[in-house]
């Protein structure tokens, strides 16, 4: 049916490695729980904040002196020697075996910024991987709360069906029973199992996708044994006011995306700003410390001895690599900002409309509670013309048929206005886990 297959939305998700436990029954909140603990998808994103954590601690090992201990033994054939008279005896320069054993101490005292900027590029890449994680969930509890709410909107449908097969099927003993007294022919009682039989293959329909929508729902908890998913709710419209520019507001300030948009422009500057420092000179003191042969007049004998420097690095030509790292961070900056601007009118423009969404059920929720009143007022005027002799058993059916249609169109608004407070608060930022 058209107006069924409206409500009933797809949804996917990753495969995850393992799930939660699940009580016998299942709320909306304890279904986006499950369906937050179960996927992967989350667990690797937070792996992803926790490496990016890792980086942000590396980078302040920038602050810290660098300690190196190193040990050498160096083997030389020849070396130099000197005799002055053949009676004398060899003047060695340097040993054969060469040892050296030191530690080495090396710290930047100056390099115009550049540890900081290293340190909050990646500060700031770790916050863009946190709010991705919430993006991420924000996405997973709301296909779970379509998932769950599908289940619902089936089942209810599934009731209707019932329904309108027993009051078809009520009519048709009462056709059997004017048919044995010899007031209806029998095309009456075949006219009522053809509707009895086109609701019953409606059922069949509502009750494969009710077995479709327990899957899609089991895949998200990641526990394909569930061939039935322990849903439990009550399916009701619950109408809610709507402040639009109150909405709007929320948007801007809480929505993901913008935040991800933000964080994408705030680390192009950083970028940029670790580029511009990157080509700064660098003042630098370094200390050594340790043992080694090889001094004169005794060569073989390890004797102490200490080494300190301090070092200006200045750069003073880099093929132009820098000036055009630079031009390539100002794109990225000018890019990231461009995608700022339509980020936020696309938040906009979900608010806007998830509120004629919820507006548009509002208004056909009314009316199919109007058709519903307008319809079993003519099943019963039908059945009493029927009854009569004055009306016809097509007038009965056609009535039964616009009862149980008017009831699923009362259904469906209900459906669409609850997906749509959901819609409204995913796009206004707001939590709904």
């Amino acid at each position: 049916m058209p107006l069924i297959a409206l409500g009933l939305l797809t949804t996917g998700v990753a495969h995850a490695q393992q799930g939660p436990i699940i009580s016998d029954s299942l709320s909306l909140d304890g279904t986006i729980r499950s369906v937050l603990d179960a996927n992967p998808a989350i667990t690797t994103l937070e792996e992803e904040v926790n490496a990016a954590t890792s980086r942000v601690t590396q980078s302040k090992g920038g602050f810290l002196p660098q300690v190196t201990g190193t040990a050498t033994y160096t083997r030389i054939d020849p070396v130099v020697k000197l005799q002055l008279s053949p009676e004398a005896p060899a003047f060695q320069f340097a040993p054969n075996n060469n040892y050296d054993a030191h530690i080495t101490l090396q710290y930047g005292l100056l390099d115009f910024g550049k540890k900081d900027a290293t340190y909050n590029l990646a500060e700031s890449r770790r916050l863009t991987a946190v709010d991705q994680i919430n993006v991420t969930r924000r996405d997973l509890a709301y296909s779970a709360v379509q998932a769950y709410y599908n289940i619902l909107f089936v089942r209810e449908s599934i009731k209707v069906q019932d329904a309108q097969i027993t009051s078809l099927q009520q009519h048709q003993r009462e056709m059997e029973k004017r048919v044995e007294g010899g007031v209806s022919t029998r095309f009456d009682v075949t006219t009522t199992q053809v509707r009895i039989t086109q609701a019953r293959n409606t059922k069949i329909d509502l009750q494969n996708q009710l077995r479709n929508q327990q899957v899609q729902l089991a895949r998200l908890l990641h526990k394909p044994e569930y061939v039935d998913v322990p849903v439990r709710g009550v399916f009701a419209y619950q109408p809610q006011s709507v402040d639009l520019n109150g909405a709007l507001t929320q948007a801007t300030a809480n929505r993901p995306e913008i935040k991800l948009a933000r964080d994408a422009e705030q680390t192009a500057n950083l970028n940029l700003k670790l580029i511009e420092r990157s080509n700064m000179p660098l003042l630098g003191v370094g200390a050594q410390l340790g043992a080694k042969n090889g001094y004169q007049p005794e060569l073989d004998r390890i004797r102490p001895n200490s080494v300190g420097v301090v070092q200006l690095s200045v750069p003073i030509y880099d093929g132009n690599k820098n000036k055009n790292q630079r031009v390539e961070a100002l794109a990225n900056i000018r890019g990231s900002q461009a995608r700022i601007q339509d980020t936020e009118e696309q938040v906009r423009s979900d608010v806007r409309q998830a509120a004629n969404n919820m507006e548009s059920s509002t208004a056909r929720y009314d009316n199919a509670l109007q058709q519903i009143s307008q319809a079993s007022d003519a099943l019963t005027r039908a059945k009493a013309r029927y009854r009569y002799g004055v009306g016809n058993n097509l007038d009965v059916l056609d009535a039964e048929t616009s009862l149980s249609q008017a009831r699923l169109a009362r259904l469906q608004a209900i459906y669409n206005y609850t997906l749509g407070q959901y819609q409204l608060k995913r796009a206004t930022g707001e939590q709904i886990w």
